[in-house]
């Protein structure tokens, strides 16, 4: 799992960093565990365009993921690892003792031929996913669940992992990579171990044709445009944002560090924030 450096072949090449797949031990996608993805170009369901730069790119297919882990006793062999075009880290194939498939995000040290479980009884390895209240002080974990039975939605990016810091009153505080503490139910499932792909920070694109590719398009600086398509935009020649309440969106929203939490409802399980 190491990053690769071409020869400066192109100017496109000069700057290319990708990494050299050699725990990609399968290359097309089991048929079954795939949906077709459908794009809509950055617009709603009436059509409006509310994510910008937004269109093109490559067509993709979904795999999916089985978040919840919820096969309880069940052991599962990893039978490969593949590399997965819509998240950053890679994902692993189980086969699981009664013949199911399905599809996990692959951590780091896990390989093919391991065996990984769920349930509350399970062992502390990595792959493994049981209830927080289960596993010990300072375990990192990652697809951590902020709601039991929900399935995971916190740390399941490449490199990417949580630590258990303290136990209190059926309430898991966990510190996350962001660097907040936060705490969640218990009865929350989380998965031993970080995620694999650590090196996937160090890659780089290495020519604007790459994002093209990814779907995203050369993004307009508001200041650039007319009024009538921005804030910033209008004035003779070039002209700063020039407004008194600061730079904000183009539907007028305060932009560049401005707060835009609005959930006051899980305030009180936020034990420290990111930016302290």
């Amino acid at each position: 799992m190491a990053i690769k450096k071409y020869k400066p072949t192109s100017p496109g090449r000069r700057f290319l960093i990708t990494s050299d797949y050699s725990e990609v031990t399968k290359t097309e996608p089991e048929k079954s565990l795939t949906r077709s993805l459908k794009r809509a170009g950055g617009r709603n369901n009436t059509g409006r365009t509310t994510a910008h730069w937004r269109g093109g790119g490559t067509k993709r297919t979904y795999r999916v993921i089985d978040f919840k882990r919820n096969k309880d006793g069940v052991p599962a062999k990893v039978a490969a690892i593949e590399y997965d075009p819509n998240r950053t880290c890679r994902i692993a194939l189980l086969h699981y003792k009664d013949g199911e498939k399905s599809y996990i995000l692959a951590p780091a040290d896990l390989g093919v031929g391991d065996t990984v479980v769920s349930g509350s009884d399970a062992d502390i390895r990595v792959g493994n996913c049981l209830p927080l209240a289960n596993i010990p002080l300072g375990t990192r974990v990652h697809n951590i669940e902020i709601q039991p039975g929900r399935g995971g939605q916190i740390a399941r990016a490449a490199g990417m992992a949580a630590q258990i810091m303290a136990k209190e009153a059926g309430m898991i505080t966990l510190r996350l990579p962001s660097g907040e503490m936060r705490m969640v139910h218990g009865n929350c499932r989380a998965t031993v171990g970080e995620i694999g792909n650590q090196q996937h920070e160090n890659e780089r694109l290495g020519k604007a044709g790459k994002m093209r590719a990814k779907g995203r398009k050369p993004h307009v600086r508001g200041v650039a445009m007319s009024p009538r398509d921005h804030p910033h935009g209008g004035g003779e020649a070039k002209s700063p944002v020039g407004r008194k309440k600061g730079p904000v969106d183009r539907w007028g929203n305060k932009a560049l560090g401005s707060k835009t939490r609005r959930n006051k409802r899980t305030d009180a399980y936020i034990v420290r924030r990111r930016k302290a």
